[in-house]
């Protein structure tokens, strides 16, 4: 498996190496070869996230754009847990007064923390779009870097396998949204440190190493790693049931390393995990808009929608959205999978992943099962749901499992191809190449398409706020932010989080209760509500004496000191008509609508 980093000529004989040989090493040092590949990766994720770049505060996906801002509050966060010192786990500054439940809501601590010095240089905009384009290069280099030390012996295998892991089309149709769930960087460390448990000389010390990686993948993404150990769970079993006799000297390094990572995973988890589970705001269960994601089996067939081939009104209701195209693979590339598997077949860890990736597609498919949208047959994941900690899965995502199966093959293939000891390497070579092409051409990563939202109002970033709104008071947006409307949340982040703000796009318990259900925003508003309508039908509307009571008592419960429409928000006129009709008129301050509701709010009135 090991191989010399450099020269091309056999040290011992002085003589040319085989064409075997030859395959197994470029003529760079290995340093160097590993540096150009992640050049190389590198310019992939600038150029798919480069309209970004162009402008990142100003630029977002032209669909659900709740995901980014969520992400930036996120990251603001995380720099006031380094410089105030702030609870990491639970926040108010959203959802005020009743806060947020951080650890069930993927905070991303993992990621912000690190990025503590780009957002304060350049603000979380930036930080996004940073630890998007190295999440897609960092897990491409992350799976090279394995597949090359551990898997396979030709350096093109698995810089192919790297890069098909690290852009593939359900990573690209996360990318816009999910910088946590693209960040997998760890994942091939994770899988290859089990697995070395199985034959350790040293479990103890394994155990302790592997115990740390998932502790920090935990602060990274929960969900990802909750797959990364059904998968490895699967594909071990799918080795042993092969290679039953392997079990007699696996099973006790596996066991002691486990036991050893578990002790420690818990010890450094411990507390987070009880402020997930039992703290305020916790929830048990996803929301049931999107529980039942699951993918159309036609999912699999078709190209990305972030791809050369795909076709984004072609794929809709394929999948449960385009930020969770989590297989299109397209019909080349499963056709050569399936080839590939035949070919290898003898191999078992071929076989091994083959299983893995069926298993995990066929669960991905959800409770109900479907083609092109049509008909609908039962499925196995409709018993697994209501398994402990499954209940917080989006099945769709197992098609990530299916990808990294894939992924692996490709890799293994191409090492086959490039060391078989035939009379013709010129026609094996372009059989091989003509098979990738029909593979992966069609799911060739594109620019990520964005759209232009509007700016930070210069009444938030230039500070203007600050002499209205006290440390227990909140400054109120004007839609009220909810899971339609986050531009609230992207003015606390570009603000450092100096204000508090009601409502939001966040996940907590459905009737405000720890441990009920989860669902999308915290308790229902009927300020929110109706400002809700306005802003979507662009018609103002004159609220009754209950509902203004009703609103005047929302925003004491908020302790309310400003409401702030941007003068340039979508139906703004309707917007300012409506909440006039409920705190009184407006008065123009820099690009913004404002009403002073202190008066209205103060305790006592």
């Amino acid at each position: 498996m090991r191989r010399n980093g450099g020269g091309e000529r056999d040290g011992a004989t002085g003589t040319a190496p085989t064409a075997a040989a030859r395959t197994r090493r470029w003529r760079w040092p290995t340093w160097r070869r590993d540096l150009a590949i992640l050049g190389i990766y590198l310019l992939v994720g600038v150029w798919v996230t480069g309209q970004i770049w162009l402008n990142p505060a100003r630029r977002v996906a032209p669909l659900y754009s709740g995901d980014p801002a969520q992400v930036q509050f996120f990251l603001s966060h995380s720099v006031r847990v380094v410089l105030h010192g702030e609870f990491p786990f639970f926040t108010d500054r959203l959802n005020y007064p009743d806060g947020v439940n951080l650890m069930a809501n993927t905070a991303i601590l993992g990621l912000g923390i690190p990025m503590v010095p780009v957002t304060l240089l350049f603000g979380p905009a930036v930080s996004f779009v940073v630890l998007v384009t190295l999440g897609l290069a960092g897990t491409a280099y992350a799976w090279y870097y394995i597949l090359s030390r551990h898997v396979v012996r030709v350096p093109l295998a698995a810089a192919l396998g790297g890069w098909f892991l690290g852009f593939s089309p359900a990573m690209l149709s996360h990318a816009n949204w999910h910088p946590n769930i693209i960040s997998q960087f760890l994942l091939p460390f994770i899988v290859w440190r089990v697995i070395t448990l199985t034959r350790s000389r040293r479990p103890v010390r394994d155990g302790l190493v592997l115990g740390l990686l998932v502790t920090y993948q935990a602060f990274i993404n929960e969900e990802i790693l909750l797959f990364t150990a059904l998968a490895c769970l699967v594909f071990l079993a799918a080795v042993l049931v092969q290679e039953p006799a392997r079990w007699r000297a696996a099973w006790r390094p596996l066991a002691v390393g486990l036991a050893v990572c578990g002790v420690l995973a818990v010890a450094l988890l411990a507390y987070p995990l009880r402020i997930q589970f039992a703290g305020p705001q916790a929830y048990h269960g996803l929301s049931d808009a999107v529980q039942n994601y699951g993918n159309d089996l036609a999912a699999f067939v078709n190209p990305g929608s972030a791809t050369l081939g795909g076709n984004e009104r072609g794929n809709a209701n394929l999948a449960p959205n385009y930020s969770e195209e989590n297989a299109f693979f397209g019909w080349g590339l499963l056709l050569v999978t399936v080839a590939i598997v035949v070919w290898l077949r003898r191999d078992r860890i071929v076989r091994a992943l083959a299983a893995t990736g069926l298993i995990f597609a066929v669960l991905s498919l959800g409770e109900r099962v479907s083609y092109w949208h049509r008909g609908s047959v039962w499925g196995p994941w409709d018993v697994l749901v209501r398994a402990p900690l499954l209940d917080a899965v989006v099945p769709t995502r197992f098609g990530l499992i299916t990808t990294v199966t894939i992924g692996v093959l490709l890799a293994k293939a191409v090492e086959r191809a490039q060391t078989l000891q035939t009379g013709d390497r010129r026609a094996v070579r372009g059989v091989t190449a003509a098979a990738l092409a029909i593979a992966l051409v069609p799911i060739l990563p594109i620019p990520l398409v964005e759209t232009a939202r509007p700016a930070v109002p210069r009444f938030i970033t230039s500070g203007q706020w600050k002499p209205y709104v006290a440390a227990d008071q909140t400054l109120v947006p004007i839609p009220v932010p909810g899971m339609g409307h986050t531009n609230g949340m992207r003015w606390a982040a570009a603000a450092d989080l100096g204000f508090k703000i009601p409502g939001g796009y966040f996940l907590a318990p459905r009737n405000g209760n720890t441990g009920d259900p989860g669902r999308f925003g915290g308790r229902p508003s009927g300020v929110g509500e109706l400002l809700d309508d306005v802003a979507s039908t662009g018609r103002s509307v004159r609220p009754g004496e209950r509902q203004r009571r009703r609103a005047l008592d929302e925003l004491r419960y908020w302790r309310a000191a400003i409401l702030v429409l941007p003068v340039n928000e979508h139906n703004a006129d309707a917007l300012r008509a409506t909440v006039e009709q409920i705190a009184g008129p407006a008065r123009r301050q820099s690009d913004v609508w404002l009403w002073d509701v202190r008066p209205l709010t103060a305790r006592g009135t």
